[in-house]
This record gives C-alpha cells, sequence and structure tokens, in this order.
C-alpha cells in the first residue's frame, strides 16, 4: 500500500518513518490564512483550534490528492498543528522575541496541543474516501525553566518554525514535565488517530509498513 505525505515537516515524516513507513512526502499548496479567514468570514465567527487545525489538514490532503499521478493507489496523510495555551493561540513565533515571550509565558503552565489528522483513500478512477480527526494532548511545562536556559533554548533556533515554540522529540523535551495524550500528538501527528482513520477506509495499518 502506497501512502503520500501531504507536508514536508521533517517531524512527520520522522514519525511516519519510526512507525515502519517511508511515505512519498509533496508540499501541500494550500494558502492557510487565507482558507481559514474565508471560512471565518462566511460563518461569521472565529474558528477555535480544533475546528482551525482539521480544516487545514482536511484540505492539505485534498490538494495533494489531486496532483497525484493518475496511478497512485494508496493513501494520503494531511495533518496541521496548533499550540493554545488558555485562550491564547501560540503558532510558530519565526523570532527570538517572540520565542522568549512566549517561553515566559508557558513555563510552569500547561497548554494543549491540537492536530488535526484527514486521511484520504485514493484508488485510480474513483473518488477518495476521507476519514478525519483531531487529537488533543496537554503538555505540562516545568516551572523552574530559568531566563538563560530560555535564551540558550530559542539561540539554537529550534523552536522559531514549530507551533508553541516547542519541541517533545528534540531539545525542548527536557523541559517538558508531563504530556497527557499520546505523545506523537505533540510531534506532529498521533499515530494511534491515524492507525484507526486508516482503519475506517478499510485498510489494514500493518498493510502501510514498507521498510
Amino acid at each position: 500500500m502506497r501512502v503520500c505525505l501531504a507536508s514536508t515537516s521533517p517531524a512527520r515524516l520522522m514519525l511516519l518513518r519510526q512507525a515502519g513507513i517511508e511515505p512519498l512526502t509533496m508540499a501541500p499548496d494550500v494558502d492557510e490564512e487565507v482558507a481559514v479567514a474565508q471560512v471565518e468570514a462566511a460563518e461569521g465567527r472565529r474558528l477555535p483550534a480544533p475546528e482551525h487545525v482539521l480544516l487545514l489538514a482536511r484540505r492539505k490532503a485534498a490538494d495533494v490528492a489531486e496532483r497525484l499521478d493518475p496511478a497512485f493507489d494508496g493513501i494520503v496523510i494531511g495533518g496541521d498543528s496548533m499550540f493554545a495555551l488558555g485562550d491564547e493561540i501560540l503558532g510558530k513565533p519565526y523570532t527570538a522575541d517572540n520565542a522568549i515571550s512566549r517561553w515566559n509565558r508557558m513555563r510552569g503552565a500547561t497548554g494543549v496541543l491540537h492536530s488535526g489528522h484527514s486521511v484520504l483513500r485514493v484508488v485510480p478512477g474513483e473518488e477518495p474516501r476521507e476519514a478525519f480527526a483531531v487529537a488533543e494532548a496537554s503538555v505540562t511545562f516545568s516551572a523552574d525553566i530559568t531566563d538563560d536556559e530560555v535564551a540558550a533554548y530559542v539561540a539554537t533556533g529550534e523552536p522559531l518554525h514549530v507551533a508553541g515554540a516547542f519541541t517533545v522529540d528534540s531539545l525542548g523535551g527536557a523541559f517538558i514535565d508531563r504530556i497527557d495524550g499520546d505523545p506523537s500528538t505533540v510531534v506532529g501527528m498521533s499515530l494511534s488517530t491515524l492507525r484507526v482513520l486508516v482503519r475506517r477506509l478499510d485498510v489494514e495499518w500493518t498493510a502501510l509498513w514498507n521498510r
């Protein structure tokens, strides 16, 4: 069974590889800000985090599925993540100042990582079938993180381009006390959720093992 990851995220690719899957990767051509803004304008409301990530995950998977080789027979996986601290959504900080400000608020606090998943079963000559879901995991940060540790971590550049300004599977993991939920959700995708979605499409998870 072929697998296409509708993402160029190194973390998502690593997760699938660790799970025994070597996917084709393709970058989705989706303007995320425009996609969300259009839906919010049409519905006259602000999308909460779970709806936000699910919308983008579905758009990404659909976009890539439309551009695959017509002979592709397999599944397409799309995902999107965002981190919420209370009522505030913390996306990618991009700058060191933003990242430091985020960490000053996060230390000793607990936030929720929302991860949207869309899986499409693609068969030549047929309309794709989709299964989708949102997974969530709460993350509690250490209360004793020092200013020097925050500065050193931000200086590595690692937190600048990840949702919430942290990782759990690399340098940032040492500053996290507890995760409640599937830990892979915090990395980028929930493997347990993907397994459920794949089975809804009549595909066994083990059929995807190809490494």
